[in-house]
């Protein structure tokens, strides 16, 4: 389970601590007005009532952090649907994958599926698959993998009822001290990298924190991942955009955790995550990604771009089916 940062306070760590939410929250500073928010000027002002220099603790001040620690589930996950109406959902995608298939417009990927033992329609890129094909395909995926960091300590376990929170991912802008809204540069990627580096509740950099758009599209993806690389000691998130995008990465983690590719291709180290158009694309630099990262064993997330209503079915159902 991949979770963003803010979702921290629906989960439990283990093991728990020993004050409760409310010690906490009474034993913030005063100037801390929220989580991310401190109010300066509170401290000069109650330093002026009890009659005392505290220039000394002026500043920004962060709450006290829980240690350093990968969640774990102790419940067993809500289940929003029950067990036949999840093996409904799945027995219909798999007719829409064998009826309908999907548009695979990389001519290398429909390939790759035809040699897998998929149909093929060369006229219009279609590739259709049979349930069987795809139920063991599927199975060959390990329920557990271990993320790998430069490191060591940094290594997270994903999979199974771990939990990893992440940063978020490409915000266009962002908000700095003074609450002035910026548009996504290079300075404000720096310094949110190091703010989810010294953040315990930050188990890997899940993407480029704001997007630094005065580093040219062509070159991003080297200075992001560098400062990434450089800045922090958790994993990383590569955008799968085309083949030599995803290679440059992967050549970086080699040289920061200082392996060989026979060690990469064994030992997780990056993840990506890719698209899929709707209704039912797969576009070329997605494929490229996912190529890339498939023949270096590096976990790909494949998340469908759906909009109920619009490119899906209105109902959840039938949206979760395509």
């Amino acid at each position: 389970v991949v979770c963003d940062a803010d979702a921290l306070d629906t989960a439990h760590a283990l093991p728990l601590p020993l004050n409760s939410r409310d010690d906490r929250t009474r034993n913030r500073p005063s100037g801390v007005v929220s989580r991310t928010v401190t109010d300066t000027n509170g401290d000069e002002r109650q330093g002026r009532r009890r009659g005392r220099d505290r220039t000394d603790q002026r500043g920004p001040r962060l709450p006290e952090q829980i240690p350093y620690r990968q969640p774990y589930m102790r419940f067993a996950h809500t289940d929003v649907v029950s067990a036949d109406e999840l093996e409904s959902i799945h027995r219909a995608s798999l007719e829409i994958l064998e009826r309908h298939g999907m548009e695979f417009m990389c001519p290398e990927s429909r390939s790759i599926m035809r040699e897998a033992g998929a149909e093929v329609d060369e006229s219009n890129g279609r590739v259709r698959m049979a349930p069987e094909l795809v139920e063991r395909l599927v199975s060959t995926a390990p329920a557990e993998f271990t993320l790998h960091s430069w490191n060591p300590q940094r290594n997270v376990r994903i999979g199974g009822r771990w939990m990893t929170f992440a940063t978020v991912a490409s915000t266009p802008h962002y908000i700095d001290r003074n609450g002035v809204r910026r548009t996504g540069d290079r300075e404000g990627f720096r310094d949110l990298v190091k703010l989810a580096q010294m953040l315990n509740t930050i188990h890997y950099i899940g993407g480029y924190p704001v997007e630094p758009i005065d580093l040219h599209a062509s070159i991003r993806h080297l200075e992001a991942s560098y400062d990434i690389l450089t800045l922090a000691d958790k994993g990383l998130h590569c955008y799968s955009l085309g083949r030599q995008r995803n290679r440059d990465v992967l050549e970086m983690v080699k040289i920061a955790r200082g392996i060989d590719t026979a060690t990469l291709d064994r030992e997780p180290s990056v993840i990506t995550i890719v698209n899929t158009n709707s209704p039912l694309r797969l576009d070329i630099p997605m494929a490229q990604g996912m190529i890339e990262f498939a023949l270096h064993g590096q976990p790909v997330v494949v998340t469908p771009f759906t909009l109920a209503g619009a490119m899906a079915p209105i109902t959840l159902a039938g949206a979760l089916a395509q």
